[in-house]
């Protein structure tokens, strides 16, 4: 029969939607779900992210607030009001935020509480993009529109017909300060408000330009009108501007911030210069565009490539810049070490624990540039605070364990990050690695037993030993590979590559496992491997037993070899996921997250085992990794609300995720290379900043065939398991056959296992 439509089709492909089928958009920016990871509460992790409307590494993220003034839970996806909108610069919410004020616009009585100024919405009516943020405020009938660069933003507030449209300006409480200034149509003053990690004189300062001329402005001091004044200091201090509006009348306003002073935040405004919203929009959506667009993805889902670019996103907001440019262009920083504003670069808001895995050689290899921006900050650091942060929002924070900023300075300079002060950074390295500093997660908590015994004894009372000698040994290790690097006395090379072995003094053969040994020698008792915490920081001995990134190979001797070793890591995926939560005295999310994901006692929701899977690769048994990557790609990660299966940690849970799609991971980031997995996508290329392009295509590549028949590198048979940084640099060409099962016999040879200190012996 004819089909009586037939004639249509052709103009079918004229109209927008189907055209928007037929060629779906290349620009990644609009891949992006920034609401992915939102919908998480305290109990229960899904990323514990919030929309950052941001610039990469901006200086300034915006987003909606939905949560109470002063929770760290600013949005969450299961709210259906909003309470303003808020300059931020939180990492997380365990973290919370500093330098907070927020917007809010309304019409009729103006309402300066939170509570009831709050507007309820819709995601129906919600749009987030990483360049821009619109949402509908129905109890006001208004739009609030956000545009940011790094250190300023444009509102476009869309008002109904009214004689009583407002936005309040919210200082926020503990110590703020507004003035109105209506000849000018501008607002300014400062907020104090912080979490903590910063000295006695921080202030964030911020002006606020509007293009309508005020009505009735008014002060509060928190809820009460201050009548007769136009500035006004005090704990808590809100401002209110009034408009007359014509239905669909847009009032536009200018905003800066800075954190060295009013003056500065002045300049920071001429970020936005005489640019109407659309353009700082559309240079947002530029800047975005280029920065997403290091990696070029084809094929695979339309959901896989948001997912992708969703993660990568995030994975390009910290560290932030924590500094700013004065008037001749230059960086200067106001320090969060000492309260002095100091020349030169600083970023912050990153814990090293979570990103040195993953994040950081994500930064190395694609993004360099910035990275040597970040390094030079981290000499400005150790200037200026005498220790290098492990943690930093904006200044020393006292959690997690480790001194991985060891991995973090080495791995930088070991793969070709230079134009900053090295020896400076070295000096802290060592420094760190010797002492404890002024905080237990600054330097190295129980150093003088670290030195003397070689660990960290359990029964000296200080928390999480195990978890924090494996991690020094590691450190230690790269620290031993930058004094080679830079030419060291041997002596000193020696000392670091000898401690880096501690990790063998809390191996247990009788268990075969990582367990916490006591000053004496013995070890503790009574040991349960299931127990999260106590000698482990948020995992069990099932997670760390494995965190021996450097000597992967030392690690499977003392288990007894390559079998005994398969068979832990395959018992680790088929275990029950039970647990001892005794040390907590509750059920943590990350333990709950493991429990939920049905992958066994594998918990990828934390950063602990984040590199485990890749390990078969050390144990001539590749294609179990690629079977469990692309089980986790698919099973653990969508770009939805609820799109993580824990907390995101600034980037480096996304990392793995870009890392992990592309086919290859950095167990250990302070070595040359990458250990192989299995790309997820028939072809992806990634444009180096040095010009050259490496290029990893899979034609086959689908959900049946996930496994590496056979691999070619720039034309020729490649059998290892790992790939080297120096020779990614160069440009190279991958060539991988997909297949539905597993080829047994490719990379099972000793050359091809990856890199391990036992084995390079």
């Amino acid at each position: 029969m004819k089909n009586p439509f037939a004639a249509l089709l052709p103009l079918l492909f004229l109209l927008p939607g189907a055209a928007a089928q037929a060629q779906p958009t290349q620009n990644p920016a609009d891949l992006v779900n920034p609401l992915m990871g939102t919908d998480s509460k305290p109990s229960l992790s899904n990323g514990n992210t919030y929309p950052a409307i941001a610039r990469p590494w901006g200086m300034n993220c915006w987003m909606p607030q939905t949560g109470k003034m002063g929770s760290g839970w600013a949005y969450q996806y299961s709210a259906d009001k909003i309470r303003g909108f808020k300059q931020t610069h939180q990492p997380s919410p365990w973290m919370n935020d500093y330098g907070q004020f927020a917007l809010m616009p309304g019409t009729g009585r103006v309402k300066v509480d939170e509570d009831a100024r709050a507007s309820w919405f819709s995601h129906k009516a919600e749009t987030a993009r990483p360049y821009y943020y619109s949402v509908y405020l129905a109890d006001y009938d208004l739009t609030t529109e956000i545009t940011p660069t790094e250190r300023a933003a444009r509102f476009r507030f869309t008002f109904p017909r009214t004689d009583s449209a407002y936005v309040v300006i919210d200082a926020l409480d503990k110590g703020s300060y507004l003035k109105i200034l209506p000849a000018q149509n501008r607002i300014v003053g400062y907020t104090t408000r912080n979490s903590g990690g910063v000295p006695a004189n921080f202030k964030n300062y911020f002006v606020i330009e509007f293009d309508h001329a005020f009505a009735n402005p008014q002060l509060y001091n928190d809820k009460a009108l201050a009548t007769g004044v136009s500035e006004l200091t005090a704990a808590h201090v809100l401002a209110a501007v009034g408009f007359r509006t014509r239905k669909g009348e847009q009032v536009n306003a200018r905003v800066a911030s800075s954190f060295i002073s009013a003056e500065q935040a002045e300049r920071n405004l001429q970020e936005l210069g005489s640019d109407d919203f659309d353009k700082v929009k559309a240079q947002g959506e530029t800047a975005w565009n280029q920065a997403l667009g290091r990696v070029e993805i084809e094929g695979g889902s339309e959901e896989q490539r948001q997912t992708f670019y969703s993660c990568l996103y995030r994975a390009l907001l910290f560290p932030r810049k924590f500094y700013e440019l004065d008037a001749s262009g230059q960086p200067v920083h106001y320090s969060p070490f000492n309260g002095q504003v100091k020349p030169g670069y600083l970023y912050t808001d990153t814990g090293f624990w979570d990103t040195f895995r993953a994040l950081f050689p994500l930064l190395n290899l694609l993004y360099p540039e910035e990275n040597a921006k970040m390094q030079a900050g981290l000499a400005n650091d150790y200037r200026e605070g005498g220790w290098l942060p492990e943690w930093g929002s904006p200044g020393y924070r006292d959690v997690m364990v480790g001194n991985n900023s060891a991995s973090v300075v080495a791995e930088a300079y070991l793969k070709g990050g230079r134009g900053y002060d090295i020896n400076t950074l070295y000096e802290a390295l060592t420094h760190g690695a010797n002492n404890a500093g002024p905080l237990e997660a600054v330097g190295r908590a129980g150093v003088q037993y670290y030195n003397k015994l070689g660990y960290v004894p359990y029964d000296v009372k200080i928390n999480e030993s195990a978890a924090r000698t494996l991690e020094y040994a590691y450190d230690d290790f790269a620290i031993a590979q930058l004094a080679k690097a830079l030419g060291k006395p041997k002596k000193e090379i020696d000392l670091y590559t000898q401690r880096s072995q501690n990790y063998r003094k809390l191996f247990d053969k009788e268990w075969g496992m990582m367990r916490g040994r006591n000053q004496n020698g013995t070890f503790q008792t009574p040991f349960n491997p299931f127990k999260w915490g106590d000698a482990f920081t948020e995992g069990n001995s099932w997670h760390y037993t494995w965190s021996v990134f450097h000597d992967v190979q030392g690690l499977m001797n003392l288990m007894g070899g390559p079998k005994p070793f398969v068979a832990k890591l395959d018992t680790l995926f088929t275990l029950p996921p039970v647990f001892d939560d005794t040390y907590y005295g509750s059920v943590i999310h990350e333990i709950r997250e493991m429990q939920i994901a049905n992958m066994g006692q594998y918990a990828h929701g934390n950063q602990p085992a984040q590199h485990v899977i890749y390990l078969y690769n050390y144990a001539a048994q590749p294609w179990k990794a690629q079977y469990w990557v692309r089980e986790t790609l698919n099973r653990l990660y969508r770009p939805t609300p609820d799109g993580y299966c824990g907390d995101e940690d600034n980037g480096q849970t996304s990392a793995w995720y870009v890392f992990s799609a592309l086919g290859f991971y950095p167990v250990c980031p302070a070595s040359d290379q990458y250990v192989l997995g299995a790309p997820l996508f028939p072809k992806a290329t990634l444009h180096l900043p040095g010009g050259h392009d490496v290029v990893l295509n899979a034609p086959a590549n689908s959900a049946a065939n996930r496994y590496i028949n056979n691999l070619t590198m720039n034309g020729r048979p490649y059998a290892h398991n790992w790939l080297s940084h120096a020779e990614l640099l160069k440009g190279a060409t991958l060539n991988f056959e997909m297949s539905a099962a597993p080829t047994k016999a490719r990379g099972t040879q000793a050359a091809d296992a990856p890199f391990s200190v036992s084995k390079a012996k």
